[in-house]
């Protein structure tokens, strides 16, 4: 199961479509949920985004459909979502590969990052146009790769953004898991952008220090879009990795 990001227009699909078709080719059944609050899932006003709303939501709708077990792979936000799942339901989860993930530090340390200081905008008002969207995307890349964004990502980033309310962003509450991260038993691949400027990329010590069952992976000239920036690596390690 993949887990995107946040950020205006985020979505499964954007997220992830030069990856999914990679697993399934591979021989894994895939699942690409939009998390709530963004892509075409629902989208309510006047609630707080925690991370256990979007842990809760994902995870029972998943039992609903009569999925028993699944890993995780999860980008940023979704990293988090992934290792919470893992700490609420271990039995739920055989493995995971993160991405940059969330999570793992107080919310206020996101906040510094130049990323996000970069992320305003006029999301959420009628001005919002699909430059300032394409201008948002490419804050998540490493500056090389700027020129290799397609135009339909950004469109159908764009198309969403304008479905989304404010409070998606403005209302979200994140925990700091990283001193939970011991607890989580099962083997991961954590890969990471040596120049993301929205996750630190020394979340990858975090994991090893906790003693986690872990391969950490980081890429040079490469943001907080590992999935997308180096593609085929990752499709390659990763689905290496779950074939075990």
């Amino acid at each position: 199961m993949f887990l995107h990001g946040s950020g205006p227009g985020a979505s499964g699909a954007s997220n992830f479509r030069q990856n999914w078709g990679a697993f399934v080719q591979a021989g894994y059944r895939v699942i690409l949920p939009d998390l709530i609050g963004y892509g075409a899932s629902s989208k309510p006003e006047g609630i707080d985004y925690t991370l256990q709303l979007f842990t809760d939501s994902v995870h029972e709708a998943l039992r609903a459909h009569g999925i028993e077990s699944a890993a995780l792979v999860g980008n940023s936000l979704g990293g988090g979502i992934a290792l919470q799942i893992a700490l609420d339901d271990p039995a739920f989860v055989t493995s995971l590969v993160l991405m940059a993930p969330g999570c793992i530090e107080e919310q206020a340390a996101y906040f510094q990052m130049p990323g996000i200081a970069r992320m305003v905008s006029g999301f959420g008002s009628p001005d919002f146009s699909v430059e300032e969207q394409k201008r948002l995307v490419s804050n998540l890349v490493h500056p090389s790769f700027v020129a290799s964004i397609p135009d339909s990502l950004v469109a159908d980033r764009y198309a969403v953004a304008r479905t989304q309310p404010k409070d998606v962003l403005a209302r979200m509450r994140t925990p700091n898991l990283g001193p939970r991260l011991g607890e989580v038993k099962q083997p991961m691949l954590v890969l990471w952008g040596l120049q993301d400027e929205f996750c630190p990329e020394r979340g990858t010590r975090l994991f090893l220090d906790a003693g986690c069952d872990v391969r950490t992976m980081t890429f040079n000239n490469v943001g907080h879009w590992v999935q997308v920036e180096r593609a085929e690596e990752f499709n390659r390690h990763a689905i290496g990795f779950l074939d075990g």
